[in-house]
């Protein structure tokens, strides 16, 4: 019975179809679209039957296929840069259709701070990427799509860990102490840029899938309407939106293969077993009977080949014709190459965009939500596979059956030695670290065009930004590596955070056309405010239930309240005037440092508007702008920065006397923080000028600026004499920093004609900084400000902030070196002549700040084959080998004969017995060129009568590095190269699906 009922449904079922496909098939219609102007085919155009959703898209030579319902059926043509085409069928079944060039489409909106401009009208430096331009290939995390396409912005990736944390930094840093982050803004909303717990990377929310532009704010005229939060540049992101005509369904899928490009060089089991007889054959025999009889690579046994998947779907398209609507889903899947970590994400999208009382209320509605799993790697166990002994066995399930089977050093008494390496693969197997992070960044924007006043727009914005993450970093009980959990029958770390970010703008603008003297008169005023909140709390616990540290509860909350002001005018689209004024209070500060008031001024002149340009064939844009502004940080890690606080030690820090067993009674201490309570805004002070251009209707582009960026009262950490004020650090207002550049871009269609495209791009950066100031009164005994904590040793920073040379300059002896070339050990120049080296001859030697960066970009297209390639370069930028000062002296061989330890091939060309940590030998030139990614696809643009569109493409990332430096990678954001997770090289194919 059932069997039957099913049958005859799928016979119903497949008898309407072919009832509807045999009606609606009525017509056939084959046709051409070309343009006016030039007469060119024009691929990609989007084709509807009016008032249905059947839909057809032009092919790369411009043509088409489709079925229409009749003689009466109207097709509507419609693309970006052309006016829309309607036209009825009637009684013709090839249909070809020349579509006008449309000026207003062909004027490029840039959204900017409350608003968007067209490009020409712009007068700030601002960048805008769209989708078309992004990097391709196997990308985790939005930034990565924007690095190297955008002169003046450095992306740092912090390593190949998935879901790793990258730094931004526009036109270099503008603090010493405080944030040094750009303002992020996601379709209207800023959202927090620190971490939350369990996520490194912020911007991990929103899948790269779902954006369709980037617009970068780069000087104070571009961002000072955002003031106080706009001192290291604005990144403002568009996610793609709903479109009118019929359904769009769109997938993309990719599957990646991740590889270990490279590794350090440490010493083979061979190379070992020889260099320990000939250091202790004679010396101490004992210690060759530490070594084992394996040959062990550790760090192959803890890197591996991954794989890597990656799916979003989307669906867009109009409801009843007035309420556009976007929806995506995304799930990505990502093992790094470190054993154990791996990624899970799932993240979705809603975008609503209905228009009311004839398009005079414009609302949109935003929502975007991630859910993101996390098992983290311990990144320890890539410096120990390093540094451990490779004659050791990885496992043994007998011998070492107390430790889990896994190799370990441990004393007479069986107890694992405190202070020996743990196994490297043990790290990664009995810890269990995993984190569970859920966001939600949402607003509704309400622009109203008032009736009686349609010049008069009042804009009205609400938004949040929410996130919860926590997790547990479990131990096992028999994890040799932590003694304390060995002993205690394991350990149990229980992390949460919740975060709120609530914004409401309210914003009135007036546009208005003064016809005699062609003026136009624009004029925005609003108000903002935003309120910051965040709750953490800590448990960590033995698995015995004995608590091993003190239940930690951190709640905080700030607040910024703004009022802001624009004035834009344009006389005869020749000469542009920008004016910003912000007004912001923040609770960082107490009640008489709160105000800050930041103003801009720009000016800019179309020269090729002007009547003496009107016979140039060549020369089709040419702007000149200039401009003014200050704009402020309060982003200083701390919310209540102007208070006495305290900070609470562990339970064992002090005895306060003894129970009836003899145990001691311990209680935690509370430790005072050095504050500041005039502490005030930092300001940054920016002078930009600049020239657009363009030749040949724009064929080839470009762009080139000059600035120059003051910080003063700079929020900085500074040493203070011992009682002075509660610590030995204080962060207060104190100093200044200049950054000074030149940005150069340049953008060529070389070749364009039916069957061949080819464009190509080149962008340069060069920036210095330098600090001009540091003491409240010109000292100039005062060396500067250490910083750079490096690996080796207690308490040892190998930087320093010094006036006179560039922030995080390298503050080391200058090595002495034989006839051979090969470093002496302790021999360094005696730079005052004293005969004693001490911190008095140190020098500053180079910095981590590239001096050049470059980025390169290629795109080529054949018929319905596409091939596209991007790169970076970066000169002058110097990184600390932190891996082989602390990794390539023959005492790292042995520990007072408890356990033996490797070394660095590097050991080769020093032969240090002892570390020298501030040698500056160890700091290198690492400059680079990194072939990001290349790309080759070939699009299907005619399937199932033109309705399906699909496309395969692969990619490599990370193809390549050239570099002198000796490390494993020259890419390293502090200059300080300790941490070594290898960014992998990845394989990847994928395919485009639409309809």
């Amino acid at each position: 019975m059932t069997k039957n009922y099913l049958w005859r449904g799928w016979l119903i079922t497949l008898g309407l179809m072919l009832g509807a496909f045999t009606t609606f098939a009525q017509q056939a219609i084959t046709g051409k679209v070309i343009s006016g102007d030039d007469q060119q085919p024009i691929p990609g155009v989007n084709i509807v039957e009016k008032g249905t959703a059947n839909g057809t898209i032009t092919d790369f030579d411009g043509n088409y296929s489709m079925s229409v319902s009749g003689p009466d059926a109207i097709l509507l043509f419609s693309f970006v840069g052309y006016q829309d085409t309607e036209q009825q069928v009637g009684s013709q079944t090839t249909m070809n259709i020349s579509m006008a060039t449309s000026v207003e489409e062909l004027s490029e909106v840039v959204v900017i701070g409350y608003g968007s401009a067209k490009k020409e009208d712009l007068t700030g430096s601002v960048k805008a990427i769209s989708a078309s331009d992004f990097n391709q290939g196997s990308l985790n995390s939005p930034q990565e799509l924007l690095n190297g396409k955008v002169p003046g912005v450095q992306i740092t990736n912090s390593g190949g860990a998935p879901g790793a944390n990258s730094t931004i930094r526009i036109r270099g840093g503008s603090s010493l102490s405080a944030s040094n982050d750009p303002l992020i803004v996601i379709d209207g909303v800023p959202i927090d840029n620190n971490e939350i717990a369990g996520m490194a990377n912020s911007l991990n929310t929103i899948n790269p899938n779902d954006i369709e532009t980037f617009t970068v704010l780069k000087d104070a005229s571009a961002t000072a309407i955002y003031g106080s939060r706009a001192s290291n540049g604005v990144i403002m992101i568009t996610t793609k939106k709903g479109t009118s005509g019929g359904i769009s369904l769109d997938y993309n899928g990719t599957f990646s293969v991740n590889t270990v490009p490279k590794t350090i060089e440490s010493l083979n089991s061979n190379q070992y077993r020889e260099l320990m007889n000939t250091r202790f054959e004679t010396t101490n025999p004992a210690v060759l009977d530490l070594l084992g009889d394996a040959n062990t690579d550790w760090q192959d046994e803890i890197l591996r080949t991954s794989v890597a998947t990656d799916h979003n779907v989307s669906v867009g398209g109009e409801i009843a014709e007035f309420l556009p609507y976007r929806a995506s889903v995304g799930y990505s899947l990502n093992d790094g190459i470190l054993k154990t970590s791996q990624l899970k994400r799932w993240t979705g999208n809603i975008n609503l965009n209905p228009k009311f009382f004839d398009d005079h209320l414009a609302v949109n509605i935003s929502a975007k939500g991630m859910n993101i799993e996390n098992r983290f790697a311990d990144t320890g166990a890539l410096n120990g596979a390093i540094g451990f002994d490779p004659t050791q066995v990885v496992r043994d399930p007998e011998r070492f059956a107390p430790y889990g089977g896994y190799f370990a050093w441990a004393g007479s008494t069986g107890l694992p030695i405190n202070i020996a390496p743990g196994n490297p693969l043990a790290l990664l197997e009995q810890k269990l670290d995993k984190s569970t992070v859920n966001r939600f960044i949402g607003n509704i924007q309400l622009d109203y065009k008032f009736h009686f006043l349609p010049e008069l727009r009042a804009n009205l914005n609400l938004g949040t930004d929410r996130s919860k993450g926590g997790g547990n970093v479990i131990i096992d009980p028999q994890a040799a590596f932590d003694l304390g959990a060995f002993q205690n029958e394991g350990a149990n770390k229980r992390y949460d955070e919740k975060k709120r970010n609530e914004l409401l703008d309210f914003y009135l603008q007036y546009v208005h056309k003064f016809e005699g003297p062609d003026l136009n008169f624009d004029l925005m005023a609003g108000y903002s405010w935003q309120h910051f909140w965040n709750e953490k709390i800590e448990t960590d616990v033995f698995g015995n239930g004995t608590i091993r540290n003190p239940e930690l509860i951190q709640r905080s909350e700030n607040f910024l309240v703004s009022f802001f002001g624009r004035l834009n005018l344009n006389l005869k689209n020749r000469y542009l005037l920008t004016a910003t004024l912000r007004n912001d209070n923040s609770s960082r500060f107490a009640e008489g440092n709160r105000e800050g008031v930041f103003p801009s001024l720009a000016f800019s002149w179309n020269i090729d508007q002007e009547s003496f340009m009107g016979g140039s064939g060549t020369l089709s844009t040419a702007k000149i702008r200039a401009g003014y502004g200050i704009t402020g940080q309060q982003d200083i890690g701390e919310d209540y920065g102007y208070l006495g606080i305290y900070t609470r030690g562990q339970e064992t820090a002090q005895a306060i006397g003894y129970n009836p067993d003899g145990s001691p009674i311990f209680v935690s201490t509370l430790r005072p923080e050095g504050f500041d309570a005039d502490l005030k805004w930092e300001t940054t002070t920016t002078w930009n000028v600049g020239i657009d251009y363009g030749f040949k209707d724009d064929r080839f582009t470009g762009s080139l600026d000059l600035y120059l960026r003051t910080t003063d009262d700079l929020l900085n950490t500074i040493p203070i004499p011992a009682g002075s004020n509660l610590s030995n650090e204080l962060l207060t207002n104190v100093g200044s920093l200049e950054n000074r550049g030149i940005e150069f871009s340049f953008d060529a269609n070389i070749i364009q004609n039916q069957d061949w495209f080819w464009s190509a791009g080149i962008n340069f950066t060069y920036n210095v900084n330098e600090i001009t100031k540091l003491t409240q009164v010109d000292d100039p005994s005062y060396k500067g400000v250490p910083t750079g904590g490096i690996a080796g040793g207690t308490g040892n920073n190998i930087q320093i902030h010094s006036v006179g040379y560039p922030a995080f300059s390298f503050f080391v002896w200058e090595q002495i070196y034989d006839e051979n070339g090969n470093p002496i050990e302790n021999a360094y120049v005696d730079r005052d002549g004293n005969g004693i080296i001490n911190d008095d001859d140190k020098y500053r030697y180079k910095n981590s700040a590239p001096d050049v960066l470059m980025g390169v970009n290629t795109k080529v297209t054949y018929k319905n084959w596409d091939f596209s390639a991007s790169g970076r370069a970066s000169f002058g930028n110097y990184v600390y080998n932190n891996v082989n000062s602390d990794g390539a002296f023959y005492n790292k061989l042995q520990t007072n004969g408890q356990f033996t330890g490797n070394v660095t091939t590097n050991i080769y060309e020093t032969n240090f017995v002892t570390p020298q940590y501030f040698s500056d030998y160890y700091v290198e030139d690492a400059s680079y060129f990194r072939l990001d990614n290349i790309m080759i696809g070939y699009n299907f643009n005619n399937i199932f009568g033109g309705k399906w569109r699909a496309r395969v493409y692969g990619t490599v990332n990370n193809v390549f590095v050239i570099t002198g430096y000796d490390g494993l990678d020259p890419e390293v954001f502090d200059g300080i190269d300790n941490e070594v997770y290898p960014r992998p090289r990845t394989f990847m194919l994928g395919v485009n699906l639409g309809f």
